[in-house]
């Protein structure tokens, strides 16, 4: 019977008092504090180097993380008696950022000052994240293919008609901001980030730092970590917050000068993160879908409201970057 890698923990030493199923794991209260068991994912390597990542930011005494452990035999995976191979990781009490509560906007962009001034390792390049710039030219390519497809296909649905209707001024902001990102100091920058070894954690969003009433925070999920310029790590978490607060320049003024306040940013870093949040990342993602469900399923009715509201707010969006930076 699959027992969701329960079976893991005596090679830990450890019993399990209580579990509970989370989002994609196992909570287990052990002897040793709660840890959480899920399904090993990627490389070992990649995995060994995201052990002594975690163990970085551990010492550092600047934030808590759930620290991947190693079981008996000293390993960072471990197989199951259900032929599944698992691995554990520390966990803490806590709950998600809430994207309405400023407080808790600040604490999380002080906690990712604190990750991105703990979170530097020997570059590996076979870790490092594409290029930016290569990124956007490459979604930029996407989304004209997209629209040559919608623009020959005979019968659109109202996604499709909606996303044909829009993809002018999406298109051509994100070929201006690939252009301009070329022109900038980004790829120097990526240059000064590897001889110092930094690391983004690669996906910091609301759901990947933990908040506990008067015991800090506490960074999780470090699956996508990689190397690169870690204002791309601030902006993905602007970007997730200011959608929902529909581009207000007084939430990115809080996130700013909470993560400033702990890092300061050069003036390079600040004109990469103006130029990341002028990409039209979101459109690019709901165009992207087109090419994973020809065929096999239809669009969401969430997904077409998704869109709309992402045209509502194109102007608000297109004028945020400028006058956002503009000090």
């Amino acid at each position: 019977m699959y027992d969701y890698g329960l079976s893991v923990l005596s090679h830990y030493g450890l019993t399990a008092s209580g579990t509970m199923r989370v989002r994609g794991a196992l909570l287990c209260h052990t002897e040793q504090g709660d840890k959480l068991i899920s399904e090993f994912g990627t490389a070992a390597e990649k995995l060994e180097q995201r052990y002594l990542l975690q163990c970085r930011i551990t010492e550092s005494g600047l934030l808590r993380c759930d620290q991947i452990l190693r079981n008996e035999e000293g390993a960072l995976a471990t197989r199951g008696d259900d032929g599944g191979t698992y691995i554990v990781r520390n966990w803490y009490p806590g709950r998600e950022c809430e994207t309405g509560n400023s407080e808790d906007l600040i604490r999380a962009s002080d906690a990712l000052a604190r990750l991105h001034t703990a979170a530097h390792l020997p570059v590996k390049m076979e870790y490092r994240r594409e290029s930016l710039v290569e990124e956007c030219i490459r979604h930029n390519v996407e989304i004209r293919k997209i629209r040559k497809y919608l623009q020959t296909k005979k019968k659109k649905n109202e996604f499709e008609k909606l996303l044909l209707a829009s993809a002018g001024p999406y298109l051509e902001q994100g070929e201006r901001a690939a252009a301009e990102m070329k022109a900038s100091s980004y790829e120097k920058l990526r240059q000064r980030a590897d001889e110092e070894g930094a690391v983004c954690h690669g996906e910091f969003s609301q759901h990947n730092i933990l908040l506990e009433n008067g015991r800090g925070e506490t960074a999780v999920n470090f699956d996508k970590w990689n190397f690169d310029l870690q204002v791309a790590d601030l902006g993905y978490f602007m970007r997730k917050i200011l959608e929902k607060h529909g581009w207000s320049e007084r939430a990115a003024e809080r996130i700013l000068n909470a993560y400033s306040a702990r890092r300061p940013l050069d003036e390079g870093e600040i004109e990469t993160l103006r130029l990341y949040l002028s990409y039209p990342w979101k459109y690019w993602k709901l165009a992207n879908l087109l090419l994973f469900t020809q065929k096999r399923c239809r669009i969401s009715e969430k997904n077409v409201e998704k869109l709309q509201n992402l045209i509502r707010q194109r102007e608000i969006w297109e004028n945020f970057a400028e006058e956002c930076f503009r000090d």
